[in-house]
């Protein structure tokens, strides 16, 4: 039997390959080990003490994005900053919950990457015990700067040098990418190791499966109307075929089903976002997203432009989000395309 083949290993292998280097392995191994703790705080629950909103006197805690956190969104917070403060590998990092980003302080030694994260995403479904996960996005800080800023995060999905996700379900899975494919690690509670389960994960191009909030519809541009309505109708439609919808409103757990047997994920752009620009952020949740999808062989899109193209313009930026399957994916990008030239 070939013997199992751990993160570390995996991650070594990358690195005297010369695909990534020594600073990023141990930040990749320092994300996937708080990845660890947050599972044991995710797992325990009720009886950890761990769900419900965060807050004080009846009061709900609300984030940047004008959300009320769930005290395990705060702990899974707290978490990722305490590993990723000390190692001497990061310059800055930034997530979801935070007003701003927040350099590394002078106490610690300073690395050369920027680290960003969604610390607990879909974590409206923690208290229904529905599959939650962590999202991580990893960037090199630009040559000559010192003190890290904001802007010096809103670089370009291309520029990402890792992603990845954690799924904290009926088991733990890491699902990573350094520009070599997307690969699966599947924690093994026993040794405490991630283990690769999957490597090389493809998506298929072609799809019967589409995932979507089907509450918005009445919210929806006219091409995403048509896109759906065209989905809806089967094989009696012009697409000719029938679909399902699956819909789990975790990102995280309806992404990984798409990298496991295929579909689309739309978040389109409606009429009660528009005004934000789209209902995800850009640099926590679409980007880390799309390059795995990439990796995997599948597309991301806003609907009208490459997602990893996409020039931020702020760290809570939010954008329109279409992955998955490359020639669905394509076809949602069709009928926006032909919608915008008709006018």
């Amino acid at each position: 039997m070939t013997p199992p083949v751990s993160l570390t290993r995996y991650l070594i292998e990358e690195q005297r390959a010369g695909r990534i280097n020594a600073d990023l392995r141990l930040l990749i191994e320092v994300v996937a080990r708080a990845c660890k703790s947050i599972s044991i705080a995710v797992g325990k629950g009720a009886l950890g003490g761990v769900l419900g909103d965060a807050g004080s006197g009846g009061r709900a805690s609300i984030n940047i994005q004008g959300e009320a956190q769930k005290k395990l969104d705060v702990l899974s917070n707290e978490i990722l900053l305490e590993a990723n403060a000390w190692g001497g590998h990061l310059a800055a990092l930034a997530s979801e919950e935070m007003d701003v980003s927040l350099p590394i302080s002078d106490d610690y030694p300073r690395g050369n990457y920027l680290l960003l994260f969604d610390p607990l995403d879909g974590s409206s479904n923690i208290d229904v015990n529905v599959s939650v996960g962590t999202i991580f996005s990893v960037l090199r800080c630009p040559e000559g700067v010192s003190e890290p800023r904001d802007e010096h995060f809103l670089q370009p999905g291309t520029a990402q040098v890792a992603a990845g996700y954690c799924v904290y379900g009926p088991s733990t899975m890491l699902v990573l990418t350094v520009g070599n494919g997307t690969h699966a690690f599947t924690l093994d509670r026993e040794i405490g190791s991630f283990v690769l389960t999957a490597r090389g994960m493809r998506i298929p191009e072609e799809t019967r499966e589409f995932a979507v909030n089907m509450s918005n519809q009445r919210f929806w541009e006219p091409p995403m109307q048509a896109y759906v309505g065209d989905l809806l109708a089967g094989k009696d439609g012009p697409r000719g075929k029938d679909f399902n919808m699956r819909w789990v409103a975790s990102m995280v757990a309806d992404v990984h089903r798409i990298l496991t047997r295929g579909g689309i994920f739309s978040y389109p752009l409606d009429s009660k976002c528009a005004a934000k620009g789209g209902k995800l952020r850009l640099m926590y949740e679409a980007n880390p997203m799309a390059f795995l999808v990439e990796q995997a062989g599948g597309a991301a899109s806003t609907g009208r432009q490459r997602m990893l193209e996409v020039q931020p313009t702020g760290l809570h930026q939010r954008v329109p989000v279409f992955l998955g399957s490359r020639q669905e994916v394509e076809a949602a990008v069709r009928y926006h395309r032909e919608h915008d030239a008709r006018g």
